[in-house]
């Protein structure tokens, strides 16, 4: 694959239609500034500050936009929060709608038919496929985003975390997390 994207982007370059370095900025913007890092950090901030918490589950464009960890999330970006008794998922079943302000590009599996057919169809399943089993009267709630509207999950907080700083805490939010395909990863899987 890298040897035809190489190729690819050889090609283009010498045809004049891109240039280099423009292609280096776009890409070092989702490698350092654009990611799912963003995202851990946000959530470790809900983690850590109640009143933030609040604000993001009241209307998450607004306090990420007030919070200033990015220069700018787009419109109707909505947080949904796992609880003991309900756990989101995100979905777009159209596309690949995805909030790429905070959690970067997409993985391939999000875009993929069988993940936007199935994760209406059979949540449980897909979770399960995931690695995440959850007890059968945890209800299951998917959301579909849109064009318009993206959404975030915020998961739980791990136990064992009290007293964890912000930095601590985001190191324990992954990508699938945000997205409810996945759990916040335990204390003990936290680098030392």
């Amino acid at each position: 694959m890298q040897l035809r994207v190489r190729a690819l982007e050889t090609v283009l370059t010498e045809k004049g239609y891109i240039d280099p370095a423009a292609l280096d900025r776009i890409v070092e913007a989702f490698e350092t500034r654009i990611g799912p890092h963003i995202g851990a950090r946000i959530i470790a901030k809900a983690w850590s500050d109640p009143a933030f918490k609040q604000s993001l589950i009241a209307d998450a464009t607004t306090a990420i936009n007030a919070a200033g960890t990015l220069d700018r999330v787009g419109e109707h970006l909505i947080a949904v929060e796992n609880t003991e008794g309900r756990h989101n998922m995100v979905v777009c079943t159209l596309c690949s709608c995805y909030p790429w302000e905070v959690l970067g590009l997409p993985p391939v599996w999000y875009k993929s038919a069988a993940y936007r057919s199935r994760a209406v169809i059979d949540p449980r399943g897909v979770l399960q496929d995931f690695g995440v089993a959850l007890p059968q009267e945890t209800e299951i709630r998917v959301w579909d985003s849109t064009a318009e509207t993206r959404y975030i999950v915020v998961p739980r907080r791990p136990a064992g975390t009290e007293g964890w700083s912000e930095a601590q805490l985001a190191e324990l939010v992954t990508r699938d997390s945000m997205v409810g395909t996945g759990l916040a990863k335990a204390p003990t899987e936290a680098k030392p």
